[in-house]
C-alpha cells in the first residue's frame, strides 16, 4: 500500500465527514457537491484497491490476507451505498449519513493500514 495514499484518503473523509455534519447543520439535503465529493473519495478508494490487490495477487504475504481483502472490498462499497441512502432519504438527515459513513470509511482505512504487515 502507499502511505501517502493512506493520509490523502483520511483527509478526504475527514473533510466529507465535516461536511456531511455541516449539511445537517444547516438542515440542507446532500446537493451536487456532497454527490461530487463522495465520487473523488470512491474514487481514491478504487485506486487503493486495484494496487493492494495486485500488490497481494502477485507475491505479497500478509498475516491477515482475506481480513485485509474483506476490508478492502467495504471500504469502496460503504459511501456509495451511503450516498444512495443519503439521496434517498432527501432531508437533513442526508448529511449525516455521509458523515457517518465517511467516518467509518476512515477507520476502515486506518485498518487496512494496520493490518499491512508483509511477510518476509
Amino acid at each position: 500500500m502507499i502511505d501517502a495514499l493512506v493520509v490523502v484518503l483520511l483527509v478526504a473523509t475527514g473533510a466529507l465527514a465535516v461536511y456531511g455534519v455541516v449539511l445537517t447543520v444547516r438542515n440542507r439535503p446532500p446537493d451536487r457537491f456532497a454527490k461530487l465529493a463522495v465520487g473523488v473519495v470512491v474514487a481514491l478508494l478504487a485506486l487503493q484497491a486495484v494496487i493492494a490487490a495486485f500488490q497481494v495477487f502477485t507475491g505479497t504475504q500478509l498475516p491477515e490476507t482475506s481480513t485485509f481483502l474483506i476490508y478492502l472490498v467495504v471500504s469502496v462499497c460503504v459511501l456509495p451505498i451511503a450516498l444512495q441512502w443519503a439521496t434517498a432519504e432527501s432531508s437533513r438527515w442526508g448529511g449525516a449519513v455521509i458523515a457517518a459513513a465517511a467516518i467509518a470509511t476512515g477507520v476502515a482505512v486506518l485498518r487496512l493500514q494496520g493490518l499491512w504487515v508483509p511477510l518476509a
